[in-house]
C-alpha cells in the first residue's frame, strides 16, 4: 500500500511538473492567444479561471474589489495588466488607463497604491517620455492621496528603472520602488537610493537570469531576501515584504518585523488568501495585489505554472462559468 502510494505521489509530481512547462509554453504563444480571444465559447470559460486571479476587465471590478477588501482591514494595490506594449500610442493609452484608474480610485477616497511597470510607459522606447508619464501619474496621484509603486523588471532594465524613480523622487514623496532579492546588485542599489522618499517592496524575483547576475531559488536566496528585509526594516522606511513563501513569512513574524508600524506583508491576489487572512487576524498589516484588464491571459498561465494544483479548482471554476464569484477574502 505504501509503495502504491509513493507511486501515485511520484506520478503527480510528474504530471504537475509536466504541466507547469506546458503552461509555460502556452503562455509565450501569441496565436494560442489570439485563439483563446476569438473563441466565442472558450473565451468565458477560461475568464471564469482567471477571475480566481485577477478581479476582471474593468476598472470598475477593481475598485469594487478594493472597496470590499480595504472594509474588511486589507491595504490593497491595483494594476491594470498591459502586455507585449509595443509602440508609442499603446504607452500613452497605458498611460490613460493609469491615470483613470487613479482619478477613480481617489474619487472613492481610496487610500491604496497603483503598480505599475515603467515599461507601461514608454521605457522601452523613450524614457524621457516614461519619465513624462510617470510625472503626470505622480502629480494626479498626489492630488488624489494615491501612492505609485514602481514594479519590478528584468536585470537589464534596472539602470534606467532607478535613474527614472530618482528624478521623480527628487519631486514627490508619494513613488516607491520594487526591489529584487535574487539580483546580486540589489543591496548597493538599496543604498544608492537611500535618500529618496517612497516605501520599498522587496520581492524575491520572477525573471530568469545569468547566474553571474541573480541567485537561484534556494535557502542562500531566503537568508538573503530576510537580511535586506531587516536592513530595511531597522531604517523606519515603510516597506512591503511580498512574498507568499511560508518559510520567509514564519521568519518575519518570529523576528517580530510585522509588529512594525513601517511594515507591510502583501500578496497576489487569489493567492493563500487564507494566510493573507490569517495575518490581518493577527493584528499585522496586510495587502492584497490586485489585477485586472483584459490582457490576463499570460499573468493566469504564470499563475497557474507556479502551482499546477490550482488546474483543478480552474476546471470546477469552468465547469459553472457564469456563476457568481464570490471574494477569496
Amino acid at each position: 500500500m505504501m509503495l502504491e502510494t509513493a507511486t501515485v505521489s511520484s506520478v503527480a509530481s510528474a504530471w504537475e511538473t509536466s504541466a507547469s512547462q506546458a503552461l509555460k509554453a502556452m503562455a509565450r504563444d501569441e496565436q494560442m492567444k489570439a485563439q483563446v480571444q476569438r473563441a466565442e465559447g472558450l473565451y468565458p470559460l477560461l475568464l471564469s479561471a482567471a477571475k480566481r486571479f485577477v478581479v476582471g476587465e474593468t476598472r470598475e471590478e477593481a475598485i469594487s474589489e478594493a472597496c470590499n477588501l480595504l472594509s474588511k482591514g486589507y491595504n490593497v494595490s491595483l494594476e491594470y495588466i498591459c502586455e507585449n506594449i509595443r509602440d508609442i500610442q499603446d504607452c500613452i493609452s497605458a498611460k490613460d488607463e493609469f491615470l483613470g484608474l487613479i482619478r477613480i480610485a481617489g474619487q472613492a477616497n481610496l487610500k491604496s497604491t497603483v503598480s505599475l511597470d515603467l515599461s507601461y510607459m514608454g521605457m522601452n522606447a523613450d524614457p524621457q517620455l516614461a519619465y513624462e508619464h510617470l510625472l503626470e501619474l505622480a502629480q494626479e496621484a498626489e492630488r488624489c492621496g494615491i501612492t505609485i509603486m514602481i514594479s519590478a523588471e528584468e536585470s537589464t532594465k534596472i539602470d534606467q528603472i532607478l535613474g527614472i524613480y530618482k528624478r521623480i523622487g527628487e519631486r514627490y514623496a508619494n513613488i516607491g520602488i520594487t526591489l529584487q532579492a535574487h539580483l546580486h546588485r540589489t543591496v548597493r542599489d538599496y543604498l544608492d537610493i537611500q535618500a529618496y522618499p517612497g516605501k520599498i517592496r522587496i520581492v524575491k524575483g520572477a525573471y530568469q537570469e545569468a547566474a553571474d547576475v541573480a541567485l537561484a531559488r534556494s535557502e542562500e536566496l531566503n537568508e538573503r531576501y530576510l537580511d535586506i528585509v531587516e536592513m530595511i526594516v531597522a531604517t523606519g522606511r515603510p516597506i512591503s515584504i511580498a512574498t507568499h513563501d511560508e518559510t520567509i513569512i514564519e521568519e518575519v513574524v518570529k523576528k517580530g518585523y510585522l509588529n512594525q508600524p513601517n511594515v507591510e506583508i502583501e500578496m497576489l491576489y487569489g493567492v493563500r488568501p487564507e494566510r493573507l487572512k490569517e495575518l490581518k487576524d493577527e493584528g499585522y498589516q496586510t495587502k492584497v495585489y490586485v489585477l485586472y484588464g483584459v490582457e490576463w491571459y499570460l499573468y493566469v498561465c504564470h499563475r497557474l505554472a507556479e502551482f499546477p494544483p490550482n488546474i483543478y479548482k480552474a476546471i470546477a471554476d469552468m465547469a459553472n462559468p457564469y456563476a457568481e464569484k464570490e471574494s477569496p477574502y
